[in-house]
């Protein structure tokens, strides 16, 4: 058996047709997911880019002991115990950060193929505080220059030499993460006026930037399902390959991704967590840090489902098509990997293998998932988003999801929200006044996850109490 592992970064699990929108077109996944296993209440975990990868190679949780940062050395990751294994372990990615500022991401894989052109060819820190940058998306003429084509062509061109080979591939595109910058075509799909404009999100509020209006959040999220569709394109392209080569008879396939993305929902967001900016509208610095603080100040990020409720799809050769409602988590990613592959599951892994969930929908999932930023508090500097160094202004917020309720947690007081799941699926009405109860048994959740976990005194002494 090979295993195919897939992660588009920052798409939405109610983006996709097989998950009930047909407005945007994802014809090749929709046609991946009639085949596979459906996972409807999939939840990150860590959150967001990188340690949410972390997550997915380590089958911990990393939300309790590291941030955005290295993977440690004393952590074992799922591409070294397969190479052990004898498998050629090989990962075709294009998300920026796998080698940046020492990542180590790399690690285990015998061929690590790093497709660069996001965010430019990253930029060098210059000492008047500037930063010099080329943008390789300058020498774009083609839809296949762009970074998803590109790496779904490459892990097809690693196919080629390595299909009769036993193997585990990951790939991993950073679209349709920002800047929604697909071809017009793709946008114009959804905007059939579209101008060309690329539109980046706020990280806060849209209705508190002058001049913001609901009509160019509309565009931003036209370009945003353009981006999509170009990606389900590629990888219907990839997909039409591994059939050919006849592996669908003995690979099992994956897709997944790390978060969502907020268009306008909960009072306008825009983003993916909130930034405090300046009078001037940009992030603000810290002199009396001797601006080490590069990214301003981050205030905060609610996970709401449209952020951590991720699609996952898994193929297995030989297993009838399925849908499974039961709560996973994506620490579970690579012990699954591992139980597919016929491994043993180390016993420092955290996660659950979903291997008898695929064989069979009934089997038991998670009582409670919880989702959530590295643990930090007020005042603490943080590198949790894109290795910037920000002050945190109020505490993570972290997210307990059981089958019914989510409870959306901060220590401070009166500012935990509680959401019926089954009644209110869009987390429009914060019912925590009416039910403290319910609350109170997603906190003590939270609190024996950190003690099982064994977060830092200092961070869990803060998280003890529930202040309603």
């Amino acid at each position: 058996m090979n295993v195919i592992w897939i992660t588009s970064d920052s798409f939405r699990q109610d983006h996709i047709g097989a998950y009930g929108n047909q407005q945007i077109k994802t014809p090749a996944l929709d046609r991946l997911a009639a085949k596979s296993t459906r996972f409807e209440r999939h939840y990150a975990a860590a959150f967001p880019t990188m340690p949410t990868r972390a997550d997915h190679f380590t089958g911990r949780w990393t939300m309790s002991f590291m941030g955005w940062s290295p993977l440690p050395a004393n952590v074992t990751t799922i591409a070294e115990i397969l190479s052990a294994k004898g498998l050629h372990t090989a990962a075709v990615v294009d998300t920026p950060f796998y080698l940046r500022d020492g990542m180590n991401y790399d690690r285990g894989f015998n061929t690590f193929i790093m497709n660069t052109g996001q965010e430019g060819s990253g930029a060098k820190k210059l000492k008047d505080g500037w930063h010099e940058s080329q943008d390789i998306r300058a020498a774009w003429r083609f839809e296949s220059d762009y970074n998803a084509p590109q790496t779904f062509t490459k892990a097809m061109q690693w196919l080629e030499n390595h299909y009769k080979e036993d193997f585990f591939l990951y790939i991993d595109t950073w679209d349709p993460h920002e800047p929604w910058d697909a071809p017009a075509y793709y946008t114009e799909i959804y905007r059939p006026d579209y101008d060309g404009e690329i539109i980046e999100p706020i990280y806060g509020c849209w209705r508190d930037v002058p001049g913001f209006t609901e009509d160019r959040l509309a565009k931003a999220h036209a370009t945003y399902c353009g981006e999509i569709t170009m990606v389900d394109t590629w990888l219907g392209f990839f997909m039409r390959r591994v059939e050919n080569m006849g592996l669908l008879e003995n690979t099992a396939v994956i897709f997944t991704s790390d978060h969502g993305f907020y268009f306008g929902e909960h009072g306008g967001l825009f983003g993916k967590m909130v930034y405090e900016m300046g009078p001037d509208g940009q992030y603000p610095t810290l002199d009396d840090w001797d601006k080490q603080i590069e990214g301003g100040i981050w205030a905060y990020s609610p996970l709401y489902e449209e952020i951590v409720n991720i699609p996952l799809l898994i193929y297995l050769p030989g297993v009838a098509a399925g849908e499974c409602s039961r709560l996973t988590s994506a620490v579970d990613m690579m012990p699954t990997v591992l139980d597919v592959l016929g491994c043993d599951i180390p016993e420092f892994v955290e996660g659950q293998s979903l291997l008898p969930n695929v064989n069979d929908s009934a089997a038991r999932g998670s009582e409670f998932i919880v989702s959530s930023i590295p643990f930090a508090n007020p005042g603490d500097p943080v590198r949790s988003v894109d290795n910037f160094l920000r002050m945190l202004k109020a505490p993570t917020v972290t997210t307990i999801t059981s089958e019914k309720y989510a409870l959306l947690y901060s220590p401070e007081a009166g500012q935990s929200k509680l959401y019926d799941l089954a009644l209110d699926p869009a987390q429009d009405n914060d019912i925590i006044s009416d039910q403290p109860e319910i609350a109170r048994e997603l906190h003590q959740y939270l609190v024996k996850f950190m003690r099982d976990t064994r977060v830092a005194e200092y961070l869990m002494k803060p998280r003890l109490e529930l202040l309603i």
